[in-house]
């Protein structure tokens, strides 16, 4: 079982930023954030492979938000600018462990999730 710690959530003013973190306890082939709002479907933020290529941001966020890894330390980063009230959700950061299942599928492993305000 791969564990994922995350920090670095909470309440932020619109337009303020936040810095997500998630230590991993294993290398996956991919990393990445997800998101969930109230009664609203989960949804990927952002992925990157596990060895610190391929960013790729969904519409929503691209611009604002960008994620990165540090290899040497095997964590993952999600660094939030221009943060919006729609932007509040509990954000997840998650592993997959082959290349299958596509941009956002295929994820095994699962951090407890930290909750994103945004007023």
């Amino acid at each position: 079982h791969v564990q994922l710690v995350e920090s670095g959530g909470g309440s932020v003013q619109a337009g303020g930023s936040l810095r997500l973190s998630c230590e991993a306890s294993a290398y996956t082939h991919c990393m990445g954030w997800f998101r969930q709002a109230p009664g609203k479907e989960r949804e990927g933020v952002a992925r990157i492979y596990s060895d610190g290529s391929a960013a790729y941001h969904t519409d929503s966020v691209k611009g604002r938000f960008t994620i990165s890894k540090d290899n040497a330390k095997n964590t993952l980063y999600l660094q939030m600018n221009s943060l919006k009230p729609e932007d509040t959700a509990v954000y997840y950061c998650a592993a997959k462990p082959t290349p299958y299942g596509g941009t956002f599928g295929g994820y095994t492993y699962w951090g407890q999730g930290t909750q994103v305000t945004v007023s």
